[in-house]
């Protein structure tokens, strides 16, 4: 026992705490447990030191006391510092003090391990720390005071974390109704409701849900479809947001006193990853309070149970572009030279070449040739499992894929005799799977009928027999096996119908007139000029993916119906050395041409696969005043096992989980995805040989 408490006066110094206003009044508190520690100490026993804090009695240890949210109330008791200042002045000489007493355990920290350290750093300082709502004794057994001071400790952290279970789950049941929490985002509006509890209703209290925010609502669907059809960088978005701040209003911040009047390529971020704009309501994105605002992982988010307000964005668009985000990460639009100072070329297919590994390849040059690299570990060292098994450094030469691309437009998209290529595809076309996943789902529903038949018999059984009578138990059992049947046949089901939506389907004749507008044009792209060649591959979305263990790739473009006179006037400026241009099939066919912008459409897949002597035979380079294709002029001889698959068109509203083919440009954000945008996409797979090859560089030897 410390000398100083066997003095005639003994020294106090109070210590308190109470949290914030919105918890309770500061002021009435402080002034409570100053009051009840009069009141326990005794007669001799003189406060002389007020030390109180307004905060959280959950903050770590180091944080404790340094904040000024006192000053905010008038609380007429004066204060000689926080928790900080009193542990400071406690081992020193001279403190004004000889014991702590604060109202109970609870207002010293309301977690054991602060309270703890507390007492253990005043005891160091033979300081003792007594407690209003315990015994404040001198004698008797020091053991009994510590079993009852951890008692009320723990009974103080359990408090805390009861309640806070408590509210928790309360905010998790209000966001799985639909309701909203906090500021609605950009896009949305607050739509107030009468509170559904009669007594809060009373007073004036109301819930809100979410409301499109007129042309607000439409930005953020045009971001998502320049995002998701085009597949534009935040930068490129930004620039044309904020060529029209009109039509697309910027957000403005709480208080408005940061707003900046323009968009930034954080907005656009905020606005891309937020699940709110999929219709759902979701909480618990950020840990505003245990982690300083960070993003919680996507598992511990809260999902109302059904989409609660009108989408601006599907969810299976988002689903996608959030799947698809990490490849995008870094890279800009465009092919335009590096601000690297060493950079001394561009890359024509500049973002458009992945690896099979699913990581985008990056251009390099060898022996003045250009080539198209992965490699994986000059990024991801450290990591040892990041990409196991893939080669050291793959290489794709960039003429090679060029006379491969040529060939493919010259022969699938500009061709003349692309009509009856592909309706040899299609008369080839293999429907041999989805016959089959038709005779399943037939089947499984013959399944689900037979157990449904046989669950009522049982039922029928089990009405009229005696519930503790083991025959009646054993029909139970039975029910509940069949029960358990019958749910694996409708998940076997659910599986063949997502199977038939993601598989190709076979387009209707309006579907393959899409192709009749555009022209005949004969050229060989890769002796065309670089920028020429760089719009035509960006409005077409070419993307160059090769195929893990093995020299193959697939090429896919896209032709959107909204774009199609944007890419005939990219392919006639390529062919514009020419002395005509070329009519349309359905100029040349006398009949009513069609509507680009309504024109019907499908997605085509081609595969082939050329063959060594066309692809090892030395690239021409013509005059730009003849670009004749020679792939319009190679036989058909040269590309063996030429097969088309056709998608299913994109003539389908917002609500069903299919994704749409075209890029679309809507006037608004309510029929961005109901009306009928069509286009063509066609995929050619093909065997680089010449050039680069896998695991080995330009120079190297084989292994």
């Amino acid at each position: 026992m410390p000398v100083a408490l066997l003095r005639d006066e003994v020294r106090v110094a109070f210590l308190g705490r109470t949290s914030t206003e919105d918890q309770q009044d500061p002021r009435q508190s402080l002034l409570r447990q100053l009051g009840n520690c009069k009141t326990a100490i005794p007669e001799s026993w003189v406060i002389v030191a007020h030390f109180y804090d307004v905060e959280s009695g959950r903050m770590e240890l180091e944080a404790r006391g340094h904040g000024e949210n006192y000053e905010r109330f008038a609380i007429p008791v004066a204060r000689d510092g926080g928790v900080a200042d009193l542990l400071d002045e406690a081992p020193h000489p001279g403190r004004r003090f000889d014991v702590v007493v604060a109202e109970s355990v609870a207002r010293v920290a309301r977690r054991a391990f602060e309270g703890l350290s507390i007492e253990r750093q005043l005891e160091r300082a033979e300081v003792p720390l007594f407690a209003a709502n315990e015994p404040i004794t001198l004698t008797g057994s020091r053991a009994q005071r510590i079993l009852q001071r951890r008692i009320n400790q723990s009974v103080a952290e359990y408090e805390v974390l009861n309640t806070l279970e408590q509210s928790w789950g309360g905010l998790c049941t209000h966001v799985r109704e639909g309701w909203n929490i906090g500021k609605p985002p950009y896009g949305y509006k607050a739509k107030t409701f009468r509170h559904p509890n009669p007594t809060k209703a009373a007073k004036g209290q109301t819930k809100t849900r979410l409301e499109p925010d007129g042309v607000r609502g439409e930005t953020v669907t045009q971001i998502a479809l320049w995002r998701y059809h085009e597949e534009l960088g935040y930068d490129t978005i930004v620039e044309r947001l904020n060529a029209d701040l009109v039509k697309y209003p910027p957000p403005e911040p709480p208080g408005k006193k940061r707003a900046r009047g323009a968009w930034g390529k954080t907005s656009v971020y905020e606005v891309l990853k937020n699940p709110k704009y999929t219709g759902y309501q979701v909480f618990n994105r950020r840990a505003s309070r245990s982690r300083h605002g960070k993003v919680n992982d996507p598992v511990k988010w809260v999902w109302s149970t059904e989409p609660a307000h009108e989408p601006l964005i599907p969810k299976w668009m988002y689903d996608e572009m959030t799947a698809r985000r990490q490849a995008r990460r870094g890279s800009r639009d465009g092919n335009a030279k590096n601000t690297h100072p060493q950079t001394n070329r561009t890359y024509v297919l500049r973002g458009m070449v992945f690896c099979g590994c699913g990581r985008r390849m990056f251009g390099g040059e060898r022996h003045n040739a250009a080539y198209y690299l992965c490699w994986p570990r000059n990024n991801n060292r450290g990591r040892p499992d990041k990409h196991a098994g893939h080669p050291k450094t793959v290489y794709l030469r960039e003429d090679a894929l060029l006379d491969a691309v040529s060939r493919f437009f010259a022969d699938r998209v500009f061709g003349p005799q692309r009509r009856e290529t592909l309706a040899a595809d299609l008369a080839g076309l293999d429907h041999r799977a989805a016959r089959e996943r038709q005779a399943e789902r037939e089947r499984l529903q013959r399944v689900i009928a037979d157990v449904a038949r046989r669950q009522n018999t049982i039922l029928r059984q089990a009405q009229d027999g005696d519930p503790d009578d083991p025959f009646t138990k054993a029909l139970r059992g039975t029910y509940n096996d069949l029960e358990a049947e019958r749910s694996a046949a409708l998940a076997a089901t659910a599986q063949l119908d997502t199977a038939d939506e993601t598989e190709p389907g076979r387009p209707s004749e309006t579907d393959v007139a899409l192709l009749d507008a555009l022209p005949y044009l004969a050229f060989n792209l890769a002796a065309a000029p670089e920028p020429l060649l760089r719009r035509l591959f960006e409005i077409t979305q070419l993307t160059v993916r090769l195929h893990e263990d093995s020299d193959h790739v697939t090429i896919t473009i896209k032709l959107p119906a909204d774009q199609l006179p944007e890419i005939t006037h990219a392919a006639e400026r390529i062919n514009q050395t020419m002395t005509t241009t070329q009519e349309t099939p359905a100029q040349t066919a006398g009949g009513a041409c069609v509507d680009a912008v309504r024109a019907p459409g499908e997605i085509r897949t081609h595969t082939g696969r050329v063959l060594n002597g066309s692809m090892n035979r030395p690239v021409t380079r013509v005059n730009p005043s003849c670009l004749a294709s020679e792939a319009v002029r190679r036989p058909r001889s040269d590309v063996e096992g030429v097969q088309t698959v056709f998608v299913a068109s994109s003539r389908r509203p917002v609500t069903t989980p299919r994704r749409p083919i075209a890029v679309g440009v809507t006037r608004a954000y309510r029929e961005a995805f109901v009306r009928l945008v069509q286009a063509v996409l066609l995929r050619y797979d093909c065997c680089i040989r010449a050039g680069g090859r896998r695991d080995r560089g330009p120079g190297q030897r084989r292994a």
